[in-house]
């Protein structure tokens, strides 16, 4: 680009001529301060087009305005400055993308995060930078460099480009499926540029798949004991805890269930439930909230970790969450506090219940039943049952409130259950929780207590073999009196409260339930006919029972039914046919009654004695 004028050419070329050289001069200045050579000659043509340019403006400005302002000056040189920058970032993006030389590479980072703080971010500054091959290069001098300088400058300029679009992320992910390159940055615990990598390793968001590597919990596990640092990503906030809790949820939900079992166990055995619990005693309802998921996660995962828990865990952060209008955080709290009442001792669920009972400055019991009022139907079976559990720790001849809206909550719970399957578990999952029989692992075996009681052989069912229960007779006589003892006390709650209404919520249920709440049915029927037995002193509950739940035990016993829904139907029925009153009113027995009777006697005595109590 040439520019004529009819006055004076001489000293227009002759200012054309000094302005030349001197670009000329500083380029080359430029290149004898910087060590590092090109690896491939870079095309002059868009170099030149670029100093040109500017050299144009400069030309029209001398030529328009012979006296040219302070201001203009200014201008000017930023402009220079500016074309100067571009070019070097340029060059050095060309060599992260094409350079085996790790020096040059090293230089060039330093050269680009040089370039991206003079320019402030500008919109080119994406443009060219978001290719595969620079991403990758980049990657590569992150994995291989041990400046901690240089691998600074890389983490943030990644971070730049993963926040300016959801390709550049993609590109990162697949250029490192396994995240290897962040895995070497994590484990850097020297220094800060771990959390640092954390939080541009965050924003990515990377899925379960890529987090396969074992050593992913420890170092996960000590950004959460170290990441209360916030970080800046050039402008954003982040918070390395909060990646924490991202790549632990990962870790421990995102897999196959075999998979997530053995990293919860890992998280276990490396120390993750004390930081954990030490996480929700300080943080705020949503790091509470998470810290909660994942410990009810992990004692899904190994159940012996209930007792650590119930222990050492502060129950007024618990009784916290289900104030308020936060519904996830709630049921979180609740799953939990019901998970940590599956102990296979009594004495320590008392204890438990006693603790969470006193709650700190909160009245958990009233806490408890404003969130039942409040909460979605589907909460309302937990929150009753854990209701009742806290009331039964009191007097159960006083009269209580909070025990009047539990057993009401259990009632409308299965009344209404038939119009949600989410109900209906949740449904059998509380009365398991109220038959209170539970190995150690948490799971609950009170079926496999009666049926063992009926005399069935532990092979009849998967569930019963992996039961644990009678393996230390002397040192459960004691615990198994306590037992009795509080089934007792519940059964004579539940009938007394519920009256004829909670049998017949359960006759229902029987009917109209799914597979799992149909069997919780059954048990419930079977411990209470037991508790409340004429043996026991109890002579009103048999008449009240019978009258309810006759026809549909009788029918429970046909050949058609599972094994065990037989067995549990004809305890529940020798319980109460026990009481004069109600064996009348079985007789006569129906000849298919009969005959199931007696194909049932060849597995359980208690189908025998029906028989024989019937047939006298």
């Amino acid at each position: 680009m040439e520019v004529q004028l009819d006055e004076n050419p001489g000293s227009l070329k002759m200012e054309k001529l000094a302005h030349n050289i001197g670009l000329q001069e500083k380029q080359s200045g430029i290149r004898k301060e910087s060590t590092v050579p090109e690896t491939a000659p870079t095309p002059r043509k868009s170099y030149s087009l670029r100093l040109l340019s500017c050299r144009g403006d400069v030309s029209r400005n001398v030529t328009n305005h012979p006296k040219v302002t302070k201001r203009g000056n200014v201008s000017v040189e930023k402009e220079l400055d500016c074309c100067e920058v571009t070019v070097s970032l340029q060059r050095a993006v060309s060599i992260i993308s094409n350079s085996d030389s790790l020096t040059q590479c090293e230089y060039a980072v330093h050269e680009i995060a040089t370039a991206c703080s003079n320019l402030g971010g500008g919109p080119n500054l994406g443009t060219w930078m978001s290719c595969p091959s620079f991403i990758q290069g980049l990657l590569e001098v992150t994995f291989t460099s041990k400046d901690d300088a240089v691998l600074e400058s890389a983490i943030l300029i990644m971070g730049e480009l993963v926040l300016r679009n959801e390709v550049n992320r993609q590109i990162v992910l697949n250029a490192d499926p396994q995240l290897e390159v962040f895995l070497r940055l994590l484990a850097l615990r020297s220094n800060g540029l771990f959390l640092k990598a954390t939080a541009v390793l965050y924003l990515m968001k990377p899925r379960a798949k890529q987090m396969l590597s074992m050593d992913w919990m420890p170092l996960v596990l000590h950004i959460l004991e170290c990441g209360d640092e916030v970080q800046l990503v050039s402008s954003l906030k982040c918070y390395p805890k909060m990646a924490a809790f991202y790549f632990l949820d990962q870790l421990l939900t995102g897999f196959d269930i075999d998979r997530n079992v053995e990293n919860a166990k890992q998280m276990i055995a490396l120390g993750g439930l004390d930081l954990l619990m030490s996480r929700l005693e300080v943080g705020d309802a949503r790091e509470s909230r998470i810290c909660i998921s994942l410990l009810t996660s992990c004692v899904q995962a190994d159940g012996s970790c209930r007792f650590y828990l119930s222990d050492h865990l502060k129950k007024e952060p618990l009784v916290q969450l289900l104030v308020g209008n936060q519904k996830k955080a709630s049921a979180a709290a609740l799953n939990l506090m019901s998970e940590l009442t599956c102990l296979n001792r009594t004495s320590q669920t008392v204890e438990f219940l006693k603790e969470l009972k006193s709650g700190g400055c909160l009245n958990t019991m009233q806490v408890l039943l404003v969130y039942l009022q409040q909460a979605p139907p589907v909460q309302h079976p937990l929150a009753a049952v854990m209701l009742l559990q806290l009331d039964l720790l009191g007097d159960p001849l006083q009269y209580s409130v909070y025990r009047e809206e539990a057993v009401d909550a259990i009632m409308a719970a299965l009344e209404h259950s038939s119009e949600s399957a989410k109900v209906q578990e949740q449904c059998a999952r509380a009365l398991l929780l109220l038959a209170g029989r539970f190995s150690s692992s948490g799971e609950p075996i009170a079926e496999a207590w009666l049926l063992k009681r009926a005399g069935v052989d532990g092979s009849l069912s998967e569930s019963f073999r992996r039961t644990e229960i009678f393996k230390n007779k002397g040192a459960r006589a004691e615990e198994e009196k306590v037992v009795e003892e509080r089934l007792k006390k519940l059964a004579l709650v539940l009938v007394k409260t519920g009256n004829k209404r909670f049998l017949a919520a359960l006759s229902n249920c029987i009917s109209d339930g799914i597979p799992a709440l149909v069997r919780a049915c059954l048990v419930t029927v079977a411990w209470m006919s037991s508790s409340l037995s004429p043996l026991h002193g109890c002579n009103t509950f048999q008449p009240l029972a019978c009258s309810v739940l006759a026809a549909k035990l009788l029918d429970r016993l046909s050949y058609d039914r599972v094994m065990e829904e037989r067995v549990l139907a004809s305890l529940s029925l020798l319980n109460l046919v026990r009481h004069p009153e109600c064996l009348e009113g079985l007789l006569p027995l129906k000849r298919d009654t009969t005959e199931s009777l007696r194909d049932l006697a060849d597995v359980t005595w208690t189908a025998k004695e029906l028989l024989f109590a019937c047939c006298r």
